[in-house]
């Protein structure tokens, strides 16, 4: 039987929910959904501008990609061993800032993606999640 752990790791943003940040299976890596909170539960990319919430699609992608890869290095993996994301984005009008900044990360010998226009996500202020599946690199070949 495959080796099984869970992880909630220590300095990220606590999980909303009764789930752990990342789930490892033999060599595979499970990421729950991930967002641009911060371990303050501010939001990165949504400010208040002259009293009025604004929201900055390419701040939240970026800092979800980099909790991603925060979390990925807590079990020795990095955004290299991805192989399946998907987004979640609370509007389509927001899909060419955040491809842009997603591209900043990756090409198309990235991660398989899928991205969905969802209702809305756990907090008002999110406009992206991200889900995330890795494979461990084999012993002896760190990426």
């Amino acid at each position: 039987m495959n080796d099984v752990r869970s992880v909630t790791v220590e300095g990220k943003a606590t999980p909303r929910g009764a789930y752990p940040h990342v789930k490892v299976v033999g060599r595979t890596v499970y990421v729950s959904g991930t967002s641009s909170r911060r371990p303050d539960d501010t939001i990165a990319g949504a400010d208040l501008v002259d009293g009025e919430m604004v929201y900055d699609i390419r701040v939240q992608t970026r800092a979800v990609i980099e909790n991603i890869a925060d979390l990925l290095a807590t079990v020795g993996a990095t955004l290299t061993d991805l192989v399946q994301v998907t987004s979640y984005l609370v509007s389509m009008d927001d899909f060419d800032g955040y491809n842009q900044t997603y591209a900043e990360f990756f090409d198309h010998n990235g991660p398989t993606r899928t991205t969905v226009a969802v209702h809305q996500l756990p907090h008002p202020d999110l406009v992206i999640e991200i889900q995330a599946v890795a494979v461990l690199p084999e012993e002896g070949k760190l990426s």
